[in-house]
């Protein structure tokens, strides 16, 4: 039983490292977080114009959206292209060779237009509080009493995110 104690005693001391000192330096960590973001859109789907009867004296309304998610911190500017048909200043839809005007604003009143390829067009600002999935919302307006044939009309506009 000796014999086993003492060899336990012997192990410990020579499996127990002895230092005579020790020095610490610093690990440093890093990383880089850079902006990103994604864009998608719900269309505009104005419906049925009715140039003779309740658009004759009353503008067509929708609304869409422009769904964007940033990198927290994130500045952006949401702009939205002219479209396919841009004539005079004015955004319009075609059907065929015929054509039904419309716009799109970032304000529910419908005053502040929205793309800089217009006069007076301005981009969205966008500053990503969280790096979650935001709605803005798109309105648009088929201005009251074209004069415009029957068919089916539509344009497509780009959403572009600039971050």
């Amino acid at each position: 039983m000796k014999r086993s104690v003492l060899f336990l005693i012997a192990l410990t001391v020579v499996s127990t490292p002895l230092f005579a000192a020790s020095k610490n330096a610093n690990l440093d960590i890093s990383a880089s977080v850079a902006a990103n973001c994604t864009i998608t859109t719900g269309p505009v789907a104005f419906g049925a114009y009715d140039p003779v009867g309740a658009n004759a004296a009353a503008d067509l309304l929708a609304t869409g959206s422009v769904t964007v998610a940033c990198t927290k911190g994130s500045v952006t500017t949401i702009d939205l292209g002219n479209g396919g048909n841009l004539a005079a200043g004015s955004r319009r839809m075609a059907s065929g060779t015929d054509f039904l005007n419309y716009a799109l604003y970032k304000d529910a009143a419908r005053t502040q237009v929205w793309g800089t390829g217009l006069a007076g067009g301005t981009t969205a600002a966008y500053n990503a509080a969280t790096r979650n999935l935001t709605a803005i919302t798109v309105y648009g307006t088929v201005p009251q009493a074209q004069d415009v044939t029957v068919g089916a009309y539509s344009d497509t506009v780009i959403a572009t995110i600039n971050y």
